[in-house]
């Protein structure tokens, strides 16, 4: 490409020194790199200054765009380049097929935890606001969605839910936490007022009030008492209600529920969080009998409910005992799944077997997160290997018909909490309060690939190559008929490439070692 700026992180500085004097040297956009010795760099912000990525306009006809992010510092760095009339002679040709269609995105985005709460609100008001920036505004990466917990989870500093009086069956007591009034409402709003399209809020609960279930306590193996059409199924699909109720008095409005986060938790003995557990049986009869016409006559009947919520290792046989029963099916939209172990579960077995059953449901990535595995547990400041883990499998899954990507915390502390039960894992951006600064990790830059250029109906479309390759590639058209390609070179060389688009020649590209790289152009 032709007008690629010099990448400054090739010597990043130490920690140490650079704390000492933050002083913003670059242009506008550049990223304050800092290495904290975990195989790359993060980019360090504060209340005057962040990197950003700046509004993506597309370019020229006959012109493209790329952005390259690498484990050697480069942070979506723009150039731009010419199509040509005949073939560069790369040995590896890419071929756009845009006549393959298949699904349609609806976006990618995080979840307002207690704990992401807390450390946004942990830092000035400027800072906080150029984290938020950093995600919702035009000049951010746009996410598109938040997922938001009903009540506590694991990443709360205690245990709560909005019910908490014993018999209370009508929910008259059901109130809101200090959590969601001063901490996630707040920001949620300020969120919604820099992102440039409504936000797309989707709720999960990790568990029931202690007094409607079988164990009498919010943690560990327990389901609700009764059977489902039962008072406390009534009662708990009414709490999903009261929820959705409460929050739209602050003028919050959510897109979707999940049917409750991974309900198979709550069936394991001596489980250490906030569960609740169902069977694909119980939640079937739950969502026929009780969640299902209970949102339908309420006044959020628009409300998308998102089945499983668990690990994608469940599917297709958690979608096919709740969607093969007519009853319930008739009231549930998509299906949601989370990444772990998902090397025990091959997408094409799972996700994709899943699509074909069930086209009409969406699949959606409700929950992901680097740091959780007892290995490689909590933050590691630059990991470039934790943002290939998130690109890989971002496009495997989008290659296999799913429509989104939700990654978990927005944002933790360096410990990669708070977490009541010292869960502590990776997120994007890690807050340091004490120096009033934000960092924002490789994975996040990994997210940007993605949630910056696909937008809500982009449609993935066919992709072929001239021979075996090492690249991980996703290809689409987007609905200004502008074309996507995003490409993951997880191995050690450099790939030189060049692009087939029958409308307008050849692209001539290269991946560099372990890098992320998004093309973009025009097809009018």
């Amino acid at each position: 490409p032709s007008s690629s700026r010099p990448s400054r992180f090739d010597q990043p500085i130490q920690a140490s020194q650079w704390l000492k004097n933050f002083k913003i040297t670059n242009e506008a956009d550049d990223c304050q790199a800092l290495n904290f010795g975990h195989g790359s760099v993060v980019c360090v912000c504060n209340a005057t200054y962040c990197d950003s990525v700046s509004r993506t306009g597309l370019p020229d006809p006959g012109q493209f765009l790329s952005y390259v992010s690498s484990k050697t510092g480069s942070r979506l760095v723009k150039s731009q380049g010419q199509f040509q009339k005949n073939s560069t002679g790369a040995a590896l040709r890419i071929t756009l097929n845009p006549s393959q269609k298949y699904q349609r995105i609806k976006g990618f985005g995080g979840a307002m935890t207690d704990a992401a709460a807390m450390n946004i609100l942990s830092l000035s008001s400027r800072a906080q606001d150029q984290l938020l920036r950093q995600y919702f505004s035009p000049d951010g990466i746009e996410y598109r969605f938040v997922r938001v917990p009903m009540a506590s989870c694991d990443f709360s500093t205690r245990l709560y839910t909005y019910a908490d009086t014993p018999g209370d069956y009508d929910l008259q007591n059901f109130t809101l936490a200090e959590e969601d009034i001063h901490m996630k409402i707040p920001l949620l709003q300020r969120a919604q007022a820099l992102s440039a399209q409504p936000l797309n809020l989707f709720a999960s609960a990790w568990s029931a009030p202690a007094w409607l279930k079988t164990s009498g306590a919010l943690i560990g193996k327990g389901s609700l008492k009764g059977k489902p059409g039962g008072k406390e199924h009534k009662t708990w699909a009414q709490y999903y209600i009261r929820f959705l109720e409460e929050y739209e008095k602050y003028n919050l409005s959510f897109w979707g529920l999940t049917s409750g986060n991974e309900p198979t938790a709550g069936e394991m003995t001596n489980y250490s969080f906030q569960a609740l557990g169902f069977t694909p049986e119980t939640q079937r009869d739950w969502i026929a009998l009780d969640l299902g016409p209970g949102l339908h006559s309420s006044s959020f009947p628009q409300t998308r409910l998102m089945i499983l919520d668990d690990n994608r290792l469940l599917l297709p046989h958690w979608a096919k005992v709740v969607l093969s029963d007519v009853q319930a099916a008739r009231y549930v939209h998509g299906i949601g799944f989370h990444w772990y172990l998902n090397n025990i579960a091959p997408p094409g077995i799972t996700l994709t077997t899943t699509h074909h059953l069930y086209p009409e449901y969406f699949l959606f990535a409700t929950e992901a997160c680097a740091g959780w595995s007892p290995l490689d547990r909590g933050v590691r400041l630059g990991s470039w290997d934790r943002a290939e883990d998130y690109a890989h499998d971002i496009i495997q899954d989008l290659n296999d018909f799913v429509t989104g990507w939700t990654d978990w915390n927005l944002a933790l502390n360096q410990d990669g909490g708070p977490n009541w039960v010292k869960n502590f894992v990776d997120s994007p951006i890690i807050v340091d309060s004490s120096k009033d600064v934000f960092y924002k990790q490789p994975t996040f830059y990994s997210m940007a690939h993605f949630s910056k250029f696909l937008w809500e109906g982009s449609q993935r479309v066919g992709v072929s190559f001239s021979q075996h390759n090492s690249l991980e590639i996703s290809a689409y058209i987007r609905p200004d008929a502008s074309a996507v390609l995003i490409i993951l070179n997880r191995s050690e060389e450099e790939v030189q490439f060049e692009v087939w688009d029958q409308t307008l020649g050849f692209l001539p590209g290269s991946a560099p070692p372990h890098s992320i790289l998004t093309l973009l152009w025009s097809r009018r």
